[in-house]
C-alpha cells in the first residue's frame, strides 16, 4: 500500500508543479499581441500605406530646405 502511495503522492506533486508552472505565460501573451498587431495592419493596410505615403512626400518636398 505505501508504494502505491508514493506513486500518488510523486505524481500529484509532478501534475501541481506543471499545473502552476506559468513560465511559458509570457510567450503566449506576446504570440498574442503579435497576432492582434498583424490584424490590424491587414484592417488599416490602405489608412497605413496612404500615412507613410504622406510622411515620405512631406520628408522629400522639405528635404532641400535642411542646411
Amino acid at each position: 500500500m505505501s508504494v502505491w502511495n508514493d506513486i500518488w503522492m510523486f505524481l500529484r506533486r509532478k501534475w501541481q508543479s506543471t499545473v502552476g508552472n506559468e513560465a511559458g505565460m509570457g510567450v503566449v501573451e506576446v504570440i498574442l499581441i503579435i497576432v492582434v498587431l498583424i490584424g490590424l495592419v491587414i484592417i488599416f493596410q490602405t489608412n497605413i500605406k496612404s500615412v507613410v505615403a504622406s510622411i515620405f512626400s512631406t520628408i522629400e518636398t522639405n528635404a532641400g530646405k535642411v542646411q
